[in-house]
Order: C-alpha cells, then sequence, then structure tokens
C-alpha cells in the first residue's frame, strides 16, 4: 500500500464520518472492505445505499475542504492539472488489463501482461502504477499486478465500466476545447444547442456505439445508486407508470421486479423499443411491460430519467407540456435529476445543456402548467415531484 493511500486511510479513520460509513458497512455482517480486496463488498451490490452515501458526501466535501485549507495553494492548483487519473483509467479500459489480470487472482508480471494486449511493458507499468496510487489495481510485488475491488469495475463486462470509457474516451476530447468553445463568435454565448448535431442520431445506425451507450446509461444508474429510488417512494399507493424515453429499461426493469403489481408503460424511438424488447425478454420475461412510442394517457406516474438534462429550456418544457396533456387529474410527474457539478459539467461539454437547480426545474414546471410538490434527496441526484397546478 502506497504512504499517500495510508495517510488518507489513517485520517479517514481518525474522523466521526467513519463511524457512519462503518456502521453502515458492520450492518452487512462482513465490515469495511479492505484496499486490497479483491471481490466486491456484499453493500456494493446492494440496491439501496442511501444512508452510506450520505455519510460519504459529508466524508468527500471534508476531505476537499480540509486538504484546500492545510496545503500550499501552489500545490493544491497544481493538483487540479496534474490529475491524468482519467488518461490512465482510458487506457486500461480500452487495453482491457482487468479483463487479462482477472484470470491471474495472484498477479501477472507487466512484461507478460504488455504482451497480452500488444503495449509497450515500461509504459504499461507507469500506468498502472498511477492508478495503484489511488487505489485501482494492486502492485503485489515490484511489477507485478493484480486487480482489486476497485480495479474489477473496468472489466468489459461492467456497465459502470462501460459508463467510465464513455468519458475517458469521448467527453475528455469535448473537455479539452471547452474554453476555444466559449470564445467561438458564432456559439459562444448560446444556450440553445441542445443535442442539435445530433449524438443520437450519430448513434443510431452505429449498432456497437448504441449498445454501449445504453450499456453505460445502465452503469451511470449504477454509480449514481439509481435504485434508491426504488426504495425511497411510494410505489405501493400506484398502479401504473409511464417510464418516458425509457431506453431498454434500466428503471423499470428493477421498478417490475419490486412491484410486480404495476402496469408499466416504456415509452421511446422505435428503434430503441426493438432493443428494449430484447433485454426484457432475458431480464424480466414475467414483468407487465407494454411499449409504446407515442404519448399514453391517463397513467399515475410519468417517470423521466435522463431526460430534461438533454434540452435547453423551451424544449424542456415542451417535453413537460406534451406530458401535461396526457395526465390524469391525480398523475404526477417525477423528474430524476441529477446533483453532481461533474454530471452538469458533462452535460454542458457533450450536448451544451445542463443539469438544472430545483429553482429551474420549477421555472419550466409553471411554463407547462406543472407545480412543484416533494423533493427526494437521493445524494447524487434528487427526486422531484410535479402535479398539475390548480387554477
Amino acid at each position: 500500500m502506497s504512504r499517500r493511500l495510508s495517510l488518507k486511510l489513517f485520517w479517514i479513520s481518525s474522523t466521526p464520518l467513519h463511524a457512519k460509513q462503518s456502521a453502515e458497512y458492520k450492518k452487512t455482517g462482513h465490515g469495511v472492505p479492505s484496499v486490497d480486496a479483491t471481490t466486491f463488498h456484499p453493500l456494493d451490490l446492494t440496491t439501496d445505499t442511501l444512508a452510506l452515501k450520505k455519510a460519504i458526501r459529508l466524508l468527500e466535501g471534508a476531505y476537499h475542504q480540509l486538504s484546500s485549507i492545510l496545503a500550499p495553494p501552489q500545490h493544491t492548483v497544481m493538483n487540479l492539472v496534474f490529475n491524468y487519473n482519467w488518461a490512465c483509467t482510458g487506457v486500461a479500459l480500452r487495453a482491457r488489463l482487468a479483463d487479462v489480470l482477472d484470470h491471474h487472482p495472484e498477479g501477472l508480471g507487466v512484461d507478460k501482461l504488455a504482451e497480452a494486449v500488444n503495449l509497450d511493458k515500461i509504459k504499461t507499468a507507469r500506468v498502472l502504477r498511477a492508478l495503484t496510487l489511488m487505489g485501482c489495481f494492486k502492485e503485489v510485488e515490484r511489477d507485478i499486478f493484480a486487480n482489486n475491488r476497485l480495479s474489477l469495475i473496468l472489466k468489459s463486462a461492467n456497465n459502470t465500466g462501460c459508463y467510465a470509457r464513455l468519458h475517458s474516451q469521448d467527453i475528455s476530447k469535448y473537455a479539452g476545447v471547452v474554453y476555444e468553445t466559449m470564445i467561438d463568435e458564432e456559439f459562444s454565448r448560446s444556450h440553445e444547442e441542445g443535442i442539435k448535431g445530433n449524438y443520437y442520431e450519430m448513434i443510431k445506425n452505429d449498432e456497437e456505439k448504441r449498445d454501449d451507450f445504453h450499456r453505460a446509461m445502465l452503469g451511470q444508474s449504477d454509480m449514481m445508486g439509481a435504485s434508491a429510488v426504488l426504495h425511497h417512494y411510494p410505489w405501493g399507493d400506484i398502479s401504473s407508470v409511464v417510464d418516458v424515453g425509457s431506453g431498454i429499461g434500466a428503471f423499470s426493469t428493477p421498478l417490475a421486479k419490486m412491484f410486480p403489481h404495476l402496469r408499466i408503460t416504456n415509452q421511446d424511438l422505435p428503434e430503441v423499443m426493438v432493443q428494449a424488447h430484447s433485454a426484457w425478454e432475458k431480464s424480466a420475461p414475467e414483468a407487465l411491460l407494454d411499449s409504446r412510442d407515442a404519448p399514453v394517457v391517463g397513467k399515475d406516474v410519468y417517470y423521466l430519467r435522463h431526460i430534461i438534462h438533454n434540452w435547453p429550456d423551451a424544449e424542456a418544457t415542451t417535453i413537460l407540456r406534451n406530458i401535461r396533456k396526457a395526465m390524469g387529474p391525480n398523475s404526477r410527474v417525477l423528474i430524476r435529476s441529477h446533483k453532481t457539478y461533474q454530471t452538469d459539467l458533462t452535460m454542458w461539454f457533450a450536448l451544451n445543456c445542463k443539469e438544472r437547480t430545483l429553482e429551474e426545474v420549477k421555472i419550466i414546471g409553471a411554463a407547462a402548467g406543472l407545480v412543484l410538490t416533494q423533493v427526494y434527496d437521493l445524494v447524487d441526484t434528487m427526486l422531484i415531484e410535479l402535479r398539475i397546478a390548480q387554477s
């Protein structure tokens, strides 16, 4: 274990916040995971980790604030620009290093590892060592590397790894020219480009990219703890749900399994529905799922996940207004919105859109004839409930 990582762990373990996290891990009967663990902890695969996420939110905020206060400003600022973890992670993902190491649980020499993926062994070792310092992979002996709990995410079969590859390979390119877009004479003041361009049209006829995108959305849901909404909204009190822009069912499939009484309609583009049917047959053949590519009238809940943030205000208002037309008097709209600045920047870099604040959601909702009635804090995301405004 590196000295830097050891110091971090020492500080973490000495804080009151550590007690909150430890308590959540101990509830599983397995204790706190080791940094060298080679399997996932049971809590890693649990659908409701809201209490743990709230403790981690406090811990990460405290850690970064403490570092910025105690470290010299020169050191802190250069750390901001010296963060090449995304580049090293991208190499590991594209070369499938974790896949190779999965066959060698005791470790594999970097010469054989590099040969297996057709990369230079010295450069491969430098990439792995940089990631090892961050707790991803472990160097069991000099130049002998093995997987650990973090690097398992980078295996090609892991959906969150797919999401990470999308970011390290594509979003990083957009981020690299963000200043140029801010001074461009034609587009620098624009906030209305949305998905004109069009990323979804680009992947429409590329089966590999389309499959990667849908897998990445599943991975994003895992990373954001999206399943918490299954546990912290009163689904037992409703009977029908429309998953607007459902994709292949990242939300509706687990919802159907947990609440089999629900009548669920997945709504998306026709070509997406073809993929979705295949996914449902494999993962939830018993579920009461329907599919449409047109508005569905009079359902209890209209659920929007990863939809509104794709569009500028005018188009987002139009989407909500069209849903408002389909709603019954007791229907409600649920918008799952991201709360992290990283996701907000991702939407800007990729689509010139944004994650909206609560006040901004209220404004476009009001323009569509809807009023905010409740907000659920799910840490990385929030669930916003809107109902028809009473005149």
